[in-house]
C-alpha cells in the first residue's frame, strides 16, 4: 500500500482534489480484491484471438495464438543478469480458451527449469489487444502493465512484492496529471514501456479521440504520445507524439538513453475503417526523457506532428499504393536507427495483396537506406530484430509458410546478414507445424539462452495455443502445457543438430 499513501500526499496538497482521495480508497480495496489473483496455474496456454471476419476460405483478416501479440506491445520478456533468468508475461487462457489471463513467469539460465506460471489478474475479455506487457526495475522490482484496448476496460498496473519474484504482486494505483490536477490513471492502450535507471520509466502508449478533427466523420482518432514516472506509480501530463488522420500505430526501442519510435499513420477514408489503410512510415527520437524529439538526422521537431508531409518521414509509401505495418525497430553500434516492417497491397488475407516484402530501413548517417530481406503471405507476419555488438544482424520471424497458408503467422525461421541487410542466409527453426507460429517476441536484453519468444494456434478455427523459446543457436523449446510438479524442463521440439 506504499504507492497509495504516496499518491494520498500528493493529492492532500491539491486544492479541490478531496473527492480523489476517496476514489483512490474505493479503488484500493476493489481492485486488490477482484483484480489480483497471484494464482498459479498447472501450465503454459496461450489466448487464441480472431479479429475482422472476412467471410472467405481465410476466414478473418488475422487470427491464431496471440500470446504475443501485438507488435505494438513490448516488452514480453527481460533478461535479469543478477539472477540469470529471463523473466516474461503473456495473454494466457482459461482451459476452455474464453478469457484472457495475465500471466508472468521465468526462465532459469542456471536450471534450465521454468516454474508453474503466476496468474496475476482476469482481463474478463478474450481480445488479445488487452495483452500484458512488463519492465523490471533498478531494485529488481517487476512491473505488470496490464492494457485495454479502448476505454471499455480499465488498464492496470501491478508490481511484485519482492525484487526478481513472480509469487506474489500488488495494484498499483495510479495517478497522472491532467489540467494541472492529478487525477487517476486507468486506461492505455498499445504500451511500450522503457525503463532508465537514472530517471525511472519512459512508456509509449495510445490513447483515444472522437470527432476533433472540423469537416471529417466522427471517428475514433488513435493518438500516439508517452508518458514518464519516477516511480512508476506518478506520471506526469501525457504528451502526445503524432496526430495524424485517423492516428497511429508506433513501435520503439531504446539504445542507453536513446529512445527512438517508428510508426505509420491511418489516413482519413468517408466509409470503412482508416486503420485498414496504415501507410508511411515515420521516425522519431529523444535522448532526454523527452524533453525533446528530433529526427534521425537530429533536426529538432515539435511534437505533436500533424502534417501527413513532415520531417520525421523515411518514406512516403501512401504515394506508392503501399499499406506498412512495422514489426520492431533496433540500433546499430553507432547508436543509428533500424526498423524492420513489411509492406502489402492490401489489408485482406489472401494471394491478392501480395507480395508481403518484409524490409529494413537502416539509417547511415546521411539518408535512409531501404533494402528487402523475403517476403511472406499474411500482413500479420511478425518478427524481431536483433544486432549483436559484432554487427551481426539477425531476425526471427514467421517467414516460412505454415500449415494454414495465407493466414498469420507460419513456420519460423532464423536469418542472420553480415552486411547490415544487404543480404540474408535463412535457417528453419520450425517445420511440419500443425498450427501456424505466430509473433516472434525479443527480450530485453536477451541472453542467448532465451532468445525469441512466440506462441501457435491454428490460423482459421478457435485452437489450443502453446507457447515456445527459441535459443540464438536456433533450437527451439515449448513450454509445457501441463505441470504435474512446481517447476519443469521446457520440451526440446526442434534441435538445430535434430530432435
Amino acid at each position: 500500500m506504499n504507492q497509495l499513501n504516496y499518491q494520498m500526499s500528493t493529492i492532500r496538497n491539491s486544492v479541490g482534489a478531496c473527492w480523489l482521495i476517496l476514489i483512490l480508497l474505493v479503488n484500493a480495496s476493489i481492485a486488490q480484491s477482484s483484480s489480483t489473483l497471484n494464482r498459479k496455474e498447472t501450465g503454459y496456454r496461450g489466448i487464441w484471438y480472431s479479429n475482422e471476419p472476412s467471410e472467405d476460405e481465410y476466414v478473418y483478416k488475422y487470427s491464431g495464438g496471440l500470446a504475443t501479440y501485438p507488435a505494438n506491445h513490448y516488452p514480453f520478456s527481460v533478461y535479469a543478469e543478477a539472477v540469470n533468468k529471463t523473466f516474461f508475461c503473456y495473454g494466457g487462457a482459461d482451459p476452455e480458451g474464453n478469457t484472457l489471463y495475465h500471466m508472468v513467469s521465468y526462465f532459469d539460465h542456471t536450471t534450465g527449469l521454468v516454474p508453474r506460471p503466476t496468474l496475476v489478474l482476469d482481463k474478463h475479455t478474450d481480445n488479445a489487444h488487452d495483452n500484458p506487457v512488463m519492465n523490471i526495475d533498478k531494485e529488481g522490482f517487476i512491473w505488470i502493465f496490464s492494457t485495454s484496448n479502448g476505454t471499455l476496460r480499465p488498464s492496470y498496473i501491478h508490481k511484485s512484492t519482492q525484487p526478481y519474484d513472480i509469487s506474489e504482486f500488488e495494484a498499483v494505483f495510479v495517478s497522472k496529471i491532467e489540467q494541472g490536477q492529478t487525477v487517476p490513471m486507468d486506461n492505455f492502450s498499445y504500451l511500450q514501456s522503457w525503463y532508465q535507471p537514472n530517471k525511472g520509466f519512459i512508456n509509449l502508449f495510445t490513447h483515444y479521440q472522437t470527432g476533433v478533427i472540423p469537416g471529417q466523420p466522427e471517428k475514433p482518432r488513435r493518438t500516439i504520445g508517452f508518458m514518464t514516472s519516477a516511480d512508476g506509480s506518478s506520471y506526469g501530463a501525457w504528451q502526445d507524439i503524432a496526430r495524424i488522420g485517423e492516428g497511429h500505430y508506433q513501435t520503439s526501442g531504446q539504445s542507453g538513453n536513446l529512445l527512438g519510435t517508428s510508426f505509420n499513420f491511418h489516413p482519413f477514408v468517408k466509409e470503412g475503417n482508416g486503420l485498414n489503410y496504415r501507410t508511411n512510415l515515420y521516425y522519431l527520437q529523444t535522448d532526454d526523457f523527452g524533453e525533446s524529439w528530433a529526427n534521425a538526422s537530429g533536426d529538432p521537431l515539435t511534437i505533436p506532428l500533424k502534417d501527413v508531409q513532415n520531417k520525421a518521414l523515411v518514406r512516403d509509401y501512401q504515394s506508392e499504393g503501399l499499406l506498412v505495418y512495422i514489426n520492431d525497430l533496433e540500433f546499430d553500434s553507432h547508436n543509428r536507427p533500424v526498423i524492420l516492417y513489411l509492406t502489402s497491397k492490401g489489408y485482406e488475407a489472401g494471394p491478392e495483396n501480395g507480395p508481403r516484402t518484409w524490409h529494413t530501413a537502416r539509417f547511415t548517417g546521411n539518408d535512409w537506406e531501404i533494402l528487402p530481406v523475403t517476403s511472406s503471405d499474411n500482413n500479420y507476419d511478425m518478427g524481431s530484430l536483433y544486432i549483436d555488438s559484432q554487427g551481426t544482424w539477425r531476425i526471427i520471424g514467421p517467414t516460412d509458410v505454415g500449415p494454414q497458408k495465407f493466414n498469420t503467422g507460419g513456420e519460423m525461421v532464423l536469418w542472420t546478414s553480415l552486411d547490415q541487410g544487404r543480404s540474408w542466409a535463412s535457417s528453419k527453426l520450425t517445420r511440419n507445424s500443425s498450427h501456424n507460429h505466430s509473433y516472434a517476441r525479443k527480450p530485453v536484453n536477451a541472453n542467448e539462452g532465451f532468445y525469441a519468444f512466440w506462441a501457435d494456434g491454428h490460423g482459421r478455427q478457435k485452437s489450443v495455443s502453446s507457447l515456445y523459446f527459441s535459443d540464438r543457436s536456433g533450437n527451439v523449446y515449448r513450454l509445457p502445457s501441463q505441470m504435474d510438479g512446481q517447476f519443469a524442463k521446457p520440451e526440446l521440439i526442434f534441435g538445430v543438430h535434430g530432435n
